[in-house]
C-alpha cells in the first residue's frame, strides 16, 4: 500500500492523537464526570464478564453450609432476636454435627435480660428482702447470655461486627487484633481508619475464638463487587469475618500482610494465609469471587437445625455460617450476579475463594499496562486509519475490538487479572467514528469541490469517479502528461451569422452546443471552452485515461454523425445547415487552473495543443471533416486512416504527418479499402518522385472519387514538381502559410 501523506491524512490523525491523550487523561485521573463515568461503564464490562464466565447453574459447594434464619424458621420459633438459649442450642445441634466452624453473621450487641433479675425488680418491701436470697441463687442458672458463651468456650467460633465511619459511642467489646507487629502496618498503611464500632457482648467475645467484621463495600453504583478483609481501629488492624473464618477452619494459622510504598504510605499487596497469598487492592480490599448466582452454596433451615431435621451428613466437616435471608431483616445486597443477594453468600464466597485459592485481582501494575494498552492502540491507529478505505478502517477496528475482548477473556478466565476494557473498547470506537466521520465530510467537500471546479467542464459520471479517488492528483495544480486534445469549428460561420438575429443565433449555438457536449462527455471527455462556435477539449484529464486518443476518436466520429442528425432538425426550426471540421492530436501538455487572480481557467497549453489547432484549420484545405497528429493514428489499428500530407504548419520548425480517419474498419466496404490503398500507393510514388506512376493513380481515383479533394490537390502539387529542379533534400513536405 503507497502511502502518500497529505492534508487529508494530517488533521484526523492528529485529532486522533489529541483524542487518545484526553481518554489517557481521564484513565488516570482520580475524579470528574468522565472518570465517573468511564468507572461506571468499567463496573458494568465488569459484570457481563463476570456472568459470561460463570455457569448458568451453580454447582453446590458442600464444604460451605448456610444456616438460615429465613421465613421459615421466624414463623416456627418466633420473630427475631432469638432467645440466647436458642442459639445456645443451635450452636451445640452444629457442633454435635461435628461441623469445622460455625460463624455469625449476626450481631450480639445487648444483653438479653434474666427472668430473676427482671423479678427482683418488680418486689420491694418485705417480699424483696425475703425472696433476694432465692432468686439470687437461681440467677446464674437463668443467664441465658452466660449459657451461649459456655457454648463458644473452646469451639471455633466466629463472631461478626460492625466498624462504623462515623464517630460514635463504640458499643461491646472488639476481637483481638491481628499481631502487633501489623501496628507499624497500620499507622502508615492506606488501610482505612474506623471511627467507632458496634461489636458483641465482651463475654460472648471473649469466649468464642474469633472475631471478624462483616462491612460491605459497595462501589459507587451501589453494586457488591469488592470487599475489605482489613480495616483499621486505633494503631491496631482487625480481620473481616471471611478472613478469620478461613484462618480458624486452618487452626489459626497466621495471618501476614504484605505492603509495598506508595509515597509516604504503604499500599497492601496482599494478605497471605498458609501459604497463598490473597491479591488485594492498596486498602486491602479483595474482588469478591462470585461463584454463580445464588444459591452457590447448601442452604438448611436454622429451625431444621434445631428440632434435627437436617441431616448430619450435610453438616460433617463443613463450615457454618449462621445468617438470614428473611426480608424484614434486611441482609441482602446488589450484587453482579443478582439485584438482591444474600449478604451471608457474600461471606461464603470468600471464604470459598481463599480455600481455592481463587481471587481475581488487579495488582497495581495493570494500570500500567491499561495505559500502554491504551497508548500503542492510539497512536497505531491514529496513524493507520486515516490511510484507510472507509470499509477497510471498520472491518480493522472490528477485528481489534474483537481482538481486545479476547485477550481481555483470556487474562481473566486464565491468568485471573482484571483488567480493564470498556477504556480502549471506547477508545477504538472513537477513533473509528472520528476517521468515518471525518473521511465522510472530506469525501463530501472533496465531491463538493470536484464538482464545483469541473462539473461544468467533466461529465457527471466522471467527476463520480473522481470523487471516490480523491488521493489522486487531477492536474488541478497544475502537471504535465500524454494527452489527446480536440478542436471543433463550424464552417462558414461568419456567414451564417450574418444571416441570423442575435437571438436566432444564441439558439443556434445552444442547440449545437449541447448535443455536442454530450457526445464529449459520453465519451469521458472535458470541456475546455468554447469560443464562439469552436469546442475545445480533452482527453486524459482529469481522471488519468490510457485510452485517451481512442476515446478522442470516437468522440469524433460521433460528433459528426450527430451534426448529420442535427441538420434535418436544424432545417425544420428554420436554422441554417451546419458542418464542422474537426483536429486532434495526442502529445505532451501542461494542463492546471490556469489564469490570474480575477479570472482562471482549467486547461492545457503546449504546442500540441497548438498544432491540434492547426489540424482542424487544415481540415478546410483538403476538403477532409477530420483530421488527426501521427501520435493519435497510433495504434488505432481499428480505425481506417488516409495519409494525408506532410506538412509543415505555419510556426513550426519541424513537419508532421497529417492522417484523415476514414471510418471503423469493421465499417469499411471492400471498395473502399481498395482506394485507401491504392491511394497509398499514389502516394508513396508522389514522395519518391515518380511523377508519372503517382499521377496515372490520382486520375483513376479522381474519375472514381471526384468529391474527394486530396486527389486534386496531389495532382496540381505534380503538374508543379514536374516543371521544377528539385534537390536531393527534397523530402515531399508541404509548407502551410496561413493558419
Amino acid at each position: 500500500m503507497k502511502i502518500q501523506f497529505n492534508k487529508r491524512h494530517f488533521y484526523p490523525v492528529v485529532a486522533g492523537l489529541v483524542l487518545m491523550f484526553g481518554t489517557v487523561v481521564v484513565q488516570l485521573s482520580q475524579s470528574g464526570v468522565l472518570k465517573s463515568l468511564q468507572q461506571r461503564m468499567e463496573w458494568l464490562a465488569y459484570d457481563v464478564r463476570l456472568k459470561a464466565s460463570l455457569p448458568e447453574t451453580s454447582v453446590l459447594d458442600p464444604r460451605i453450609v448456610i444456616v438460615d434464619i429465613d421465613e421459615k424458621s421466624l414463623k416456627a420459633e418466633g420473630r427475631w432476636p432469638w432467645s440466647r438459649e436458642k442459639i445456645a442450642k443451635l450452636v451445640d445441634k452444629l457442633f454435635e454435627s461435628k461441623v469445622s466452624v460455625v460463624a455469625f453473621d449476626v450481631l450480639f450487641a445487648e444483653p438479653e435480660a434474666n427472668p430473676a433479675q427482671r423479678v427482683l425488680e418488680k418486689l420491694s418491701g418485705p417480699d424483696k428482702q425475703n425472696l433476694s436470697g432465692a432468686l439470687q441463687g437461681v440467677m446464674a442458672q437463668l443467664d441465658a447470655d452466660a449459657k451461649l458463651a459456655a457454648q463458644f468456650k473452646g469451639r471455633n467460633v466466629v463472631l461478626g461486627y460492625i466498624f462504623q465511619d462515623e464517630k460514635q459511642e463504640a458499643v461491646g467489646q472488639l476481637p483481638r487484633p491481628l499481631s502487633d507487629a501489623d501496628s507499624v502496618v497500620a499507622q502508615s498503611s492506606l488501610i482505612p481508619l474506623m471511627s467507632s464500632y458496634s461489636a458483641n457482648l465482651p463475654r460472648l467475645q471473649q469466649a468464642a475464638a474469633f472475631g471478624g467484621f462483616i462491612n460491605a463495600a459497595v462501589d459507587g453504583d451501589g453494586i457488591l463487587r469488592r470487599s475489605p478483609l482489613l480495616k483499621r481501629y486505633g494503631d491496631k488492624l482487625y480481620a473481616s469475618l471471611g478472613l478469620e473464618v478461613a484462618r480458624a477452619n486452618f487452626s489459626g494459622a497466621e495471618i501476614k500482610i504484605h505492603t509495598v510504598p506508595l509515597g509516604d504510605s504503604l499500599a497492601v499487596e496482599s494478605v497471605s494465609m498458609g501459604g497463598y497469598a490473597i491479591p488485594t487492592d492498596a486498602e486491602g480490599r479483595v474482588i469478591i469471587p462470585y461463584r454463580g448466582r445464588h444459591p452457590s452454596f447448601p442452604y438448611l433451615s436454622a429451625t431444621d437445625v434445631l428440632h434435627g431435621v437436617a441431616t448430619k451428613s450435610a453438616l460433617e466437616g463443613a463450615i457454618v455460617l449462621v445468617g438470614t435471608t428473611a426480608p424484614g431483616l434486611s441482609d441482602m445486597r446488589s450484587t453482579p450476579m443478582q439485584e438482591v443477594y444474600p449478604g451471608v453468600e457474600v461471606h461464603a464466597n470468600i471464604v470459598a475463594g481463599i480455600l481455592d485459592h481463587n481471587f481475581p485481582s488487579h495488582p497495581d501494575w495493570v494500570d500500567g499496562a491499561d495505559f500502554l494498552v491504551l497508548l500503542v492502540l492510539g497512536v497505531i491507529l491514529s496513524l493507520l486509519l486515516p490511510w484507510l478505505s472507509p470499509l477497510r478502517a471498520l472491518l480493522l477496528s472490528v477485528a481489534v475490538g474483537v481482538a481486545l475482548i479476547m485477550l481481555n477473556m483470556w487474562l481473566w478466565r486464565e491468568q485471573g487479572l482484571v483488567m480493564n476494557i470498556v477504556t480502549p473498547i471506547i477508545l477504538l470506537f472513537m477513533l473509528t467514528l472520528l476517521n468515518m466521520a471525518y473521511g465522510f465530510l472530506s469525501e463530501s467537500r472533496g465531491r463538493m469541490l470536484l464538482k464545483g471546479k469541473f462539473g461544468q467542464y467533466v461529465p457527471p459520471a466522471l467527476v463520480e469517479e473522481m470523487s471516490r479517488n480523491t488521493d489522486e492528483n487531477f492536474g488541478f495544480d497544475g502537471d504535465s502528461r500524454e494527452m489527446t486534445v480536440l478542436f471543433s469549428d463550424v464552417r462558414g460561420f461568419t456567414t451564417i451569422s450574418e444571416t441570423l438575429s442575435a437571438n436566432e443565433l444564441k439558439k443556434l449555438l445552444n442547440e449545437f452546443f449541447t448535443p455536442m457536449t454530450r457526445v464529449i462527455f459520453d465519451r469521458r471527455g472535458t470541456i475546455d471552452k468554447y469560443v464562439g462556435d469552436m469546442i475545445m477539449a480533452f482527453w486524459g484529464a482529469p481522471m488519468r485515461d490510457e485510452q485517451h486518443a481512442r476515446h478522442a476518436l470516437d468522440a469524433a466520429f460521433d460528433m459528426l454523425s450527430k451534426v448529420e442528425e442535427l441538420k434535418p432538425i436544424f432545417k425544420a426550426n428554420g436554422l441554417p445547415e451546419v458542418n464542422i471540421g474537426i483536429g486532434l492530436n495526442t502529445g505532451m501538455m501542461n494542463v492546471g487552473d490556469m489564469g490570474s487572480e480575477f479570472r482562471r481557467a482549467y486547461t492545457v497549453i503546449g504546442d500540441t495543443v497548438n498544432l491540434a489547432s492547426r489540424l482542424e484549420s487544415l481540415t478546410k484545405f483538403y476538403g477532409v471533416k477530420l483530421i488527426v497528429g501521427e501520435n493519435t493514428r497510433k495504434g488505432q489499428d481499428h480505425i481506417v486512416f488516409r495519409h494525408l500530407d506532410l506538412v509543415r504548419v505555419k510556426g513550426k520548425k519541424d513537419a508532421v504527418n497529417i492522417f484523415e480517419p476514414v471510418c471503423y474498419r469493421e465499417q469499411a466496404s471492400a471498395e473502399l479499402l481498395a482506394e485507401v490503398e491504392q491511394y497509398q500507393e499514389a502516394l508513396g510514388l508522389y514522395f519518391t518522385r515518380q511523377w508519372l506512376g503517382a499521377k496515372a493513380i490520382f486520375n483513376r481515383l479522381q474519375q472514381q472519387s471526384s468529391a474527394t479533394l486530396i486527389y486534386s490537390i496531389y495532382l496540381e502539387r505534380i503538374e508543379a514538381l514536374r516543371g521544377q529542379e528539385l534537390g536531393p533534400d527534397w523530402d515531399g513536405v508541404y509548407e502551410q502559410k496561413s493558419k
